[in-house]
């Protein structure tokens, strides 16, 4: 028997989908809601009868990725070993990377959208709290090593400027092609291995060896 023809995706949700594509390859302020509509074969007024303005198209694909982060930030505090460490950030990158425009126009965007101003500092708290269960999580598991109290607060700060800020580094290094789609799979692994190589020093014997073995493998853009 047939499969049922699938149902046409809703306007909305096209609109959605283009415009995350759209202001991840050429950074949110340079793609007006006009471009958007052209690109989708739509009128203006289509697409703003879904989104009347561009700030409220901005707020629904943010909240769809504070979404699809935060079970990911929950599940942290559960980590015990370097592999499930580097999967961990593997994963959150990948969320990363899928609304990278957020963070690539970061400074921008929190200048002048007051919904994100507010709640990205909310989901960086809860980064930051994900960050240092990880970290205790590692020292339950006998993997990580403090040598003394409060030890570990300033590497989890660590950690999370470079999960803010990671992208700028890759964009800088080569701003033609970093934040391509195509650039996605090695800009993953570098993004892990720049933000557990902080945490080596405090890590025993093996798995030190094996967390930098991955970093010395993946840590550096490739040359172009």
């Amino acid at each position: 028997m047939p499969s049922p023809p699938k149902k046409p995706r809703r306007t909305a949700e096209r609109i959605a989908e283009t415009a995350l594509a759209l202001f991840n390859r050429f950074g949110e302020p340079n793609v007006a809601t006009t471009v958007i509509a052209a690109e989708l074969g739509i009128s203006a007024g289509n697409l703003h009868y879904h989104f009347p303005a561009k700030d409220t198209l901005i707020n629904t694909l943010f909240d769809r990725y504070r979404a699809a982060v935060e079970p990911l930030l929950d599940a942290a505090p559960d980590v015990r070993h370097v592999e499930d460490a580097w999967l961990f950030f593997h994963m959150l990158f990948e969320q990363l990377w899928d609304y990278r425009f957020l963070y690539r126009d970061l400074n921008d965007l929190l200048s002048k959208n007051r919904h994100l101003e507010t709640h990205v500092q909310a989901l960086l708290d809860h980064k930051a709290r994900a960050v240092n269960g990880l970290l205790e999580g590692l020292a339950r598991g006998g993997a990580l090593q403090p040598t003394g109290p409060g030890e570990l607060a300033p590497v989890a700060t660590a950690m999370v400027v470079v999960l803010t800020y990671w992208l700028s580094y890759e964009y800088v290094c080569d701003p033609r092609h970093a934040l391509e789609p195509d650039a996605d799979g090695r800009a993953l692994l570098r993004g892990a291995a720049h933000t557990l190589v902080l945490v080596s020093p405090y890590l025993t014997g093996d798995d030190r060896d094996h967390l930098l073995a991955l970093a010395d493998r993946y840590h550096s853009p490739s040359p172009r």
